[in-house]
């Protein structure tokens, strides 16, 4: 009966002649592929990848301002499908306003309108000096006219509710098909009287009322939120609730 013979091997894994001769024949196993191309082709079509769709994230005005350094036609094709986006949109957004709310009529234009779009709340505080509550009234505007396939309505939460604490406002609540999706008590679970649109809009992306790709959000840089802070606190006599 043959012995098996133990062949020395310094380092099964090293280029040399003697190691194919061991691999040839069985003794040692195939060494193991490189990654480093793989790894290298994988980066090349990222950067490829990122180059064709440098254009995603830009709206029609952004789009303008890079004539002078991108393809025409390029330019055009992307200019064509952020009209076709922004028409869809359109179609959709048959909303487009604060709704507000009665207390006997919650149930129809809330609850089982949801079936139909996501629908927003917010309670409202009935003190002027709550400012939360009248940073989140104006962003409700703000936002309404932008998300016009999501209805936002408004209602005083003591109207709404009897005895509803006034520390609890603003409350949103989130509907979708009957049910409430999300509740948020107080803008400090957001950023606080900082809070503005994107802060909303990152809530509306989690619980799916828009698409991570919805051409609404690729707006960088607004400083529309802050503008709409900065007013919603500059005059202490303009209470809706008065």
């Amino acid at each position: 009966m043959d012995m098996p013979v133990n062949v020395p091997v310094d380092n099964p894994n090293a280029d040399t002649e003697w190691n194919d001769i061991l691999r040839k024949h069985g003794i040692i196993p195939e060494k193991p592929p490189d990654p480093e191309p793989i790894i290298q082709e994988a980066l090349i079509e990222a950067a490829k990848r990122a180059h064709e769709n440098r254009l995603e994230d830009k709206d029609l005005d952004e789009l303008n301002d890079l004539e002078d350094e991108e393809d025409a036609a390029f330019l055009e094709r992307y200019r064509r499908q952020r009209l076709a986006e922004l028409s869809t949109l359109q179609k959709k957004s048959v909303y487009g306003q604060v709704f507000p709310l009665q207390k006997p009529d919650y149930s129809r234009d809330v609850t089982e309108e949801s079936s139909k779009a996501f629908v927003l709340v917010n309670l409202t505080s009935s003190l002027g000096t709550n400012v939360e509550s009248r940073v989140l009234t104006e962003l409700w505007r703000q936002l309404a006219v932008k998300f016009g396939d999501i209805k936002f309505c408004e209602i005083r939460a003591d109207l709404c509710i009897e005895g509803y604490p006034e520390r609890n406002t603003p409350t949103i609540l989130l509907y979708k098909d009957g049910e409430i999706k999300r509740q948020i008590v107080t803008l400090q679970q957001l950023n606080g009287p900082r809070t503005n649109q994107e802060d909303i809009e990152r809530v509306l992306l989690e619980v799916g009322a828009v698409a991570e790709n919805d051409v609404r959000l690729r707006r960088k840089g607004s400083d529309e939120g802050l503008n709409a802070r900065k007013e919603a606190v500059a005059d202490d006599d303009d209470d809706d609730w008065d």
